[in-house]
């Protein structure tokens, strides 16, 4: 026990005698350690592979030497026997030889027991001849009784070789030959050598009995005359014959089979499939099929298999699919529906009354069903049993109410709704419609108290405060217009207030509730009670919202915006409540109140228009142009006394505006009163003290035929504003018109213009026209070129000039300046 897990010891001389041991036939070294499958350089040789064998054999030319045929060059590939000559023959090949030997004569016992073989065969392998000798003889003896068309013809195609051009011609073509072909050639070729054939009898007895006319003579046998064209003609004539009387009978009403008149149209009408679209429609029914197979509980699958058949114009096999789904999907309402639709209104009630049973809460399948009916009655019957089901459907109570013709009947199922359904707003408003209006508030506040989310409610209840003094205003009696208007305009104001009121309410208890509407939304909503009749909520709510989500600094401007697009978009009321929330807040800015004046004279009354100018320039007093606007107003609508009191009331608020001093002259001039007219013109002269009111005085008492007070005015003034050119144009005008014309004292008022103002063109212009007047052509033309010297890049002095040259009679001359300020100005544009 004590050597229990040692080695016995080996003597060394006998520990590596293995060494010396020759290695196992089936030993591969490394084997035992997984070494195997490693290819190296000595099995494989070297890396650069050798001459080929082309080369050597080049090489062994050159030097004379003869070329070793390879033994192995010509050996059979099939042939094994010598593929492993070279190798050790061992105890594991002569085995495998030997299972191979018995598979082979196995293969052969087998071979020779399934076909039978001729005595020659089995006489040769009996004689000890190998299997493929005899199949090779076998096959020789096969070819020999069943030879090839080719080798059977292989000399007679050798023989061709010796035929000449002539024989070859005379060879027949293959096609010729077969029967029908033969025939029809045969008959062609009797026809181009010019054969004819009697026509038939039964052809030319029905053409005489036609009675048509032969016109072409073919030399039969027996001379009979035939003319096929004619025969065919006469049988167009026959057709058409048969038509007309067709024609004829069809409008007589004796006859159904044709109509002449319909039956094209009739045949455009008719949609002819295509042979792709049947094909998709057999490929889609073919797949909706499938579906409604693997899933008939799927609804949609029948109906969209129904339709299928709906397009395809068979309906009955729609009937029927929609039948089945009906049974295999009986609570789906479409399904019904859809079967509904496919039938005639008699089997579409039956096949509704069997869909109530199966889904009784269906609102659609009751509608349907209630559509069906012929009378009135009938419907609310199948309506109000629907509600025995379905008592919380809205859709339901209004057709219901809808097929009401009193008005109290419709009140007392609207009171009933609203109690069954309290949430519902559409009930609640129509309620409130069919209420007197005391009955309508109480409707309205009940509402308010069961939706309190609601704004359709809250603006509900600002039209109907709107509506309420309208009766009021109708019975005030008209016997003082202004008293009348006044206690409209009041009692409007009051009610515009508490509209204003009530809707401010309404935006801030929606607040509370978190119902926020954007200010887009109310605008809107504005707009649409506007479109309603209600043009006092609709400025209520604009008042209310149009601040939301704006900032402070840019209100002005986004107000301005609103009240553009709701005046493009015909929403007055809705751009003047912008308008008037604008002038709330921004009252101290003129164009403001301009803008809103402009808008009340497009689109509103005059009275409007004065109310905003009065509070304009009351808010503004500096601001000229409201009061201008205010008395051209009064003015334009025939009150000169009003427009000469705003004027007036102008004066005392600004003192030396040249606007207003001539404004108040031209009223008075207009209306005839010069003396007015003067006095203001020469009290602005002497406040104001400005070139314009000199020019108006001068203008004045030149129009008033006070020729040396407009000089007087005209002298002074030129002392002062020297500078302003209308004062020279008039002087010198003056001088030019009187009577007999100053030319001179005209030439020097017009020379001091052009001195102080070089500038100004229609000095020079005036100038030249007064020296071509006094007959001084010369002096205009030279009046002209310094004016052109003076301002040269000025087109009007140009056009002078040519009109001059062309009234003196120069068109040579006329010509050469148009030229030249063709020219320059060219120039001109080119480097500008």
């Amino acid at each position: 026990m004590s050597n229990l897990g040692t080695v016995k010891h080996i003597p060394k001389e006998v520990r590596y005698n293995f060494l010396n041991m020759a290695a196992p036939a089936s030993y591969v070294a490394g084997l035992g350690r997984g070494a195997s499958g490693f290819t190296t350089r000595s099995d494989i040789g070297p890396a650069r592979a050798g001459p080929s064998a082309e080369v050597i054999s080049e090489a062994q030319a050159r030097r004379g030497e003869e070329e070793i045929p390879d033994p192995d060059a010509m050996q059979d590939p099939d042939d094994e026997r010598n593929l492993f000559a070279g190798t050790v023959y061992e105890a594991d090949d002569e085995e495998a030889d030997r299972v191979w030997d018995s598979v082979d004569a196995r293969m052969d016992a087998r071979r020779k027991a399934r076909r039978r073989v001729s005595a020659a065969a089995w006489k040769i392998q009996a004689n000890g001849v190998c299997r493929e000798a005899a199949e090779a003889e076998m096959a020789a003896q096969e070819r020999a009784r069943n030879p090839k068309l080719q080798t059977q013809f292989a000399d007679l195609k050798r023989t061709l070789s010796s035929l000449n051009d002539t024989d070859w011609d005379a060879i027949p073509e293959a096609g010729n030959l077969t029967g029908k072909r033969r025939k029809h050639n045969l008959r062609l070729e009797e026809n181009q050598n010019g054969k004819s054939y009697n026509v038939s009898d039964t052809v030319i007895t029905d053409a005489i009995n036609k009675k048509q006319t032969v016109g072409e003579v073919d030399d039969a046998a027996d001379g009979t005359e035939t003319d096929l064209v004619s025969i065919g003609n006469a049988r167009d004539r026959v057709l058409s014959l048969q038509l007309d009387q067709a024609t004829k009978d069809a409008s007589n009403g004796s006859s159904t089979s044709i109509d002449p008149r319909g039956y094209m149209t009739a045949l455009n009408s008719q949609v002819v499939q295509t042979d792709a679209q049947i094909g998709d429609i057999k490929q889609a029914r073919q797949l909706l099929q499938n579906l409604i197979q693997s899933n008939p509980k799927h609804a949609p699958g029948w109906i969209a298999a129904a339709s299928l058949e709906v397009h395809a114009k068979k309906m009955v096999a729609a009937r029927k699919i929609i039948a089945e789904g009906c049974e295999k999907c009986p609570k789906n309402e479409d399904v019904w529906f859809h079967a509904a639709e496919l039938n005639t209104p008699e089997n579409a009630k039956v096949i509704l009354g069997r869909a109530i049973q199966h889904v009784p809460l269906s609102v659609k399948i009751w509608l349907k069903a209630a559509e069906l009916e012929a009378d009135v009655s009938s419907r609310k019957r199948v309506l109000r049993k629907a509600l025995e089901f379905v008592p919380n459907s809205v859709r339901l109570w209004k057709e219901t109410v809808n097929l009401e013709d009193d008005p109290e009947d419709a009140r007392i199922l609207l009171t009933r709704a609203v109690e069954v359904i309290p949430t519902s707003v559409e009930l609640w408003l129509t309620l409130a419609r069919l209420e007197t209006p005391a009955n309508a508030k109480s409707v309205l506040n009940s509402a308010r108290k069961k939706i309190p989310t609601s704004h359709e409610i809250w603006i509900a209840a600002g039209r109907l405060a709107e509506q309420s003094p309208a009766a009021v205003a109708k019975e005030v009696k008209m016997e003082d217009d202004e008293a009348a208007r006044a206690a409209e305009t009041q009692a409007r104001q009051k009610l515009a207030t508490q509209v204003d009121a009530l809707m401010k309410n309404a935006v801030n208890s929606l607040r509370k509730n978190q119902v926020l509407l954007s200010r887009e939304q109310w605008l809107q909503e504005a707009e649409t009670c506007e479109q309603d009749g209600s043009p006092l909520t609709a400025q209520a709510i604009v008042k209310a919202t149009i601040a939301q989500d704006v900032e402070e600094e840019d209100r002005m401007d986004v107000w301005l915006e609103d009240a553009e697009r709701a005046s493009k978009g015909c929403f007055y009321e809705v751009a003047r409540a912008c308008y008037v929330k604008v002038l709330e807040e921004y009252g101290d800015e003129p164009f403001v109140w301009r803008r809103a004046a402009e808008f009340e004279k497009a689109h509103g009354s005059p009275d409007s228009v004065q109310d905003i100018l009065a509070r304009g320039y009351t808010a503004n007093p500096h601001a000229e142009v409201l009061w201008l606007m205010a008395a051209k107003e009064k003015w334009l609508s025939g009150d000169v006394q009003g427009a000469q009191a705003i004027l007036a009331s102008a004066f005392e608020q600004n003192e030396d505006s040249e606007s207003i001093f001539l404004a108040a002259a031209k009223i008075a001039a207009e209306s005839s009163e010069f003396a007015a007219a003067e006095q203001i013109l020469e009290k602005a002269r002497g406040q104001a003290d400005t070139e314009r009111v000199w020019m108006k005085g001068a203008v004045l008492a030149r129009q008033l035929g006070k020729t040396e007070e407009a000089l007087r005015i005209l002298e002074e003034a030129i002392q002062k504003f020297g500078k302003f050119d209308k004062l020279h144009m008039i002087r010198g005008q003056i001088y030019e018109s009187a009577t007999p014309p100053n030319i001179f004292a005209a030439r020097k008022a017009f020379e001091d213009g052009r001195k102080s103002c070089p500038k100004s063109i229609p000095l020079w212009v005036l100038g030249a026209r007064l020296e071509e007047k006094s007959g001084a052509t010369i002096r205009a033309r030279g009046l002209m070129e310094k004016a052109r010297l003076a301002n040269p890049k000025n087109d009007e002095l140009w056009l002078e000039s040519v009109g001059i040259e062309e009234r003196a009679g120069g068109q040579a001359q006329a010509k050469n300046l148009l030229a030249r300020g063709k020219f320059l100005f060219s120039l001109h544009f080119s480097s500008g």
